[in-house]
């Protein structure tokens, strides 16, 4: 259990499963069939035997306080199958992982993780120092390379502009291509996204001049912002840095608070598995974003139980990442988010979008939640989240029409409003989790 008496919701455990095949995979095992000897702790351990297509069973163990996870199966994926089937297990069938005593296999692996958090970060380690000097030097040679890079797209930009924006249709994906290649090369990853975002737009669907043109001015603000990098206030300098591609150090003083888990979702380039975990601080009011990264085929490792509020503290980032914070130490076990945090109409999401690219024009979305909307489908297919007093409405995003979240949503709302928790940007909103008055718990629309 995760406090005395509270035990996830199978939507909590799902939340947490890397694909959707692992999905499926857990839940045939959330069954006692395949497990024996499983056990759970007051101090928030989960643990069990699952048989597998060998003659030694899996020894699985899950701490539900990180929640972090430990499997003897040859899974890349965190949690692995066996993972969400236990805690499936133990969030539907409280007799089936009943309390006792941890086994030595486990009690291992829990005790190591105790001790490397009493450790702390850097305590077991022994590398050597950093040259000051030499990370200068490095850093001036990375920016001289990032300028040079900035310099051919703006020859780029001006060739396509010279040449029409419709002879992008025809010249193809491959210069845009090799131009982000150009950029990984000037260490600059941030540009090297956006030009090939770039080649993606010519003959994407109706509109895509407008939207081809609109990409390539951000493009050059953003290659303007990085040549006056040093006439620009710090805050927004951090940010044009941050977008280019250079890191955005984790600074000031950690935030602690009750922070509830809202949604958490992965993405994909191919070479690279992002995860993004939103949170909301309930004392604070603020909103952060958590990264964890995976290489290609291996899932990340930080997971979060979406509807879960934890006490811990969080570090923010720099400039572009102001909502980006690095999870710190936990003070306490997950519990369920009682109430949703406060939101307001579609018009006020819409201004705290347009707030926010005042600070960082290069911003796609904004965390935003909408009370007493209601779902709404349109005759082309697409949807509409409505004020319930019928002030304004907002479309959905066309990344989300093809997900299961609109369905979700009117499932839930049957008609009625509901409290909705999304990302508004420029092409709609993105619903990710979702409340209703009638039923407990939070919807997970992901």
């Amino acid at each position: 259990m995760n406090r005395p008496g509270v035990r996830w919701t199978t939507e909590q455990v799902l939340a947490l499963a890397p694909d959707a095949a692992s999905r499926k995979a857990g839940g045939r095992l959330g069954t006692a069939g395949p497990w024996s000897e499983t056990g759970s702790s007051g101090a928030g351990a989960v643990w069990g035997l699952c048989k597998g297509s060998g003659s030694r069973p899996y020894q699985t163990v899950v701490d539900i306080t990180g929640p972090a996870y430990k499997c003897s199966c040859p899974s890349r994926k965190f949690p692995c199958k066996h993972a969400l089937g236990l805690l499936l297990l133990w969030a539907a069938d409280e007799k089936a992982v009943e309390r006792a005593d941890v086994p030595d296999w486990a009690g291992e692996w829990l005790e190591g993780r105790r001790k490397r958090a009493e450790a702390g970060p850097g305590e077991s380690g022994s590398g050597k120092p950093a040259d000051p000097e030499a990370a200068r030097r490095r850093a001036e040679r990375r920016a001289a390379r990032i300028t040079a890079g900035t310099t051919e797209l703006e020859q780029r930009l001006a060739d396509l502009l010279r040449g029409g924006l419709a002879s992008a249709e025809r010249s193809g994906y491959g210069p845009w291509e090799e131009t982000a290649a150009r950029m990984v090369d000037a260490q600059a990853p941030g540009l090297a996204g956006r030009a090939r975002e770039l080649g993606a737009i010519p003959g994407s669907g109706p509109g895509w001049p407008v939207r081809l043109l609109e990409e390539s001015a951000l493009l050059h603000l953003l290659n303007a912002g990085w040549q006056r990098l040093d006439r620009l206030p710090e805050p927004l300098a951090a940010t044009v840095r941050t977008r280019v591609g250079l890191p955005s150090p984790a600074g000031g003083p950690p935030v602690r608070d009750h922070w509830l888990v809202l949604a958490q979702y992965d993405t994909s380039d191919g070479k690279l598995i992002t995860r993004r975990i939103r949170l909301y601080g309930r004392e604070t009011g603020r909103p952060a974003l958590v990264l964890s990264f995976g290489a290609a085929g291996r899932t990340p490792q930080l997971g979060l139980p979406v509807g879960a509020v934890i006490e811990a503290e969080v570090t923010p980032h720099e400039g572009a990442g102001q909502l980006r914070a690095d999870w710190g130490k936990q003070f306490g076990p997950p519990a369920p988010i009682r109430t949703p945090p406060p939101g307001g109409s579609t018009a006020a999401a819409v201004e705290a979008y347009g707030a926010a690219l005042r600070d960082d024009p290069w911003l796609d979305s904004w965390p935003v939640t909408l009370s007493r909307v209601i779902p709404v489908p349109e005759a082309d297919g697409g949807w509409q989240l409505a004020d319930a007093d019928g002030g304004s409405a907002l479309p959905l995003a066309p990344a989300a029409l093809s997900r299961p979240g609109p369905w979700k949503l009117a499932a839930l709302s049957g008609g009625s409003p509901v409290t909705v928790f999304g990302e508004c940007g420029h092409r709609g909103f993105h619903p990710l989790a979702a409340w209703s008055e009638d039923i407990p718990g939070t919807v997970p629309l992901t």
